[in-house]
């Protein structure tokens, strides 16, 4: 049995689109970067953290497996999270603006004796936005649960001026990379 431990129902219908039979387990982790934690390593300890507690959740057996992932946006060594309100997202709409971002998306797949990981780096640039564009966007209410304060599928995509990598990545689970981790444990064929 496959279960997703993410609380985004953008990872719930991402996975989805692969085709796979799959339960929801909605899992509380820390999402707080140490100080000396490089962007990556807190990506993939965040994901790590949310497939454990979703495996403490179900409890180990031996056809179950749990995926985690986690996603965040980086400027600059920042690591951006999701925005608390509207004065957040506008500023991180103000620091991206102009800007090329990198998009980390980190999945784990936990099982009795199996733990695997696929990590996804994505190149995405901003156009510049205006203070009344940034006004514009926040109003709508799609920054908020997204990290970076944007969302790629949404009103977001028409700011993104490129992307090089995985518009599923930078929407929270990357499909690729994820169906390589649940074919090495045979829950997709090859």
């Amino acid at each position: 049995m496959l279960y997703l431990a993410s609380q985004s129902p953008r990872r719930h219908q991402l996975l989805q689109q692969l085709g796979v039979d799959f339960s929801v387990l909605q899992v509380e982790v820390a999402e707080s970067r140490a100080a000396d934690e490089s962007p990556h390593d807190y990506v993939s300890r965040v994901a790590y953290d949310k497939a454990r507690a979703g495996m403490a959740h179900v409890g180990m057996s031996a056809d179950t497996l749990v995926l985690g992932a986690d996603t965040e946006v980086v400027l600059e060594d920042v690591v951006f999270g999701k925005p608390q309100d509207a004065t957040a997202a506008a500023a991180m709409l103000r620091r991206l603006s102009g800007h090329t971002h990198t998009v980390i998306s980190v999945v784990w797949l936990l099982g009795s004796g199996h733990e695997s990981c696929a990590s996804c780096l994505s190149r995405v640039r901003f156009a510049s936005m205006d203070a009344a564009a940034i006004e514009r966007y926040v109003a709508t209410g799609e920054p908020f649960g997204k990290a970076g304060g944007y969302a790629i599928q949404g009103q977001g995509a028409a700011w993104i001026d490129y992307l090089e990598g995985s518009y599923s990545g930078v929407m929270g689970l990357p499909l690729f990379e994820t169906a390589e981790l649940l074919r090495e444990c045979k829950v997709m064929p090859l």
